[in-house]
């Protein structure tokens, strides 16, 4: 699953400290998210997409197998 975590993040002007330090998530999970290597849970995606004022589908896209 890709993500524009990093795009949706920086357009925002936020670090990644800042995000992680909001959610309560270590600064290692926002970076491995943003390099694909790990998908959120259902919860943390909820909370990403609410902190970033955007909706889960715009957050995180699905790819077409």
């Amino acid at each position: 699953m890709k993500n524009r975590l990093k795009e949706l993040r920086k357009a925002k002007g936020y670090r990644q400290e800042d995000l992680a330090d909001a959610l309560g998530v270590s600064r290692q999970t926002i970076i491995a998210i943003e390099n694909n290597k790990y998908n959120a849970s259902l919860e943390l995606a909820m909370r990403l997409a609410r902190y970033l004022q955007t909706t889960v589908e715009e957050l995180f896209l699905l790819e077409d197998s």
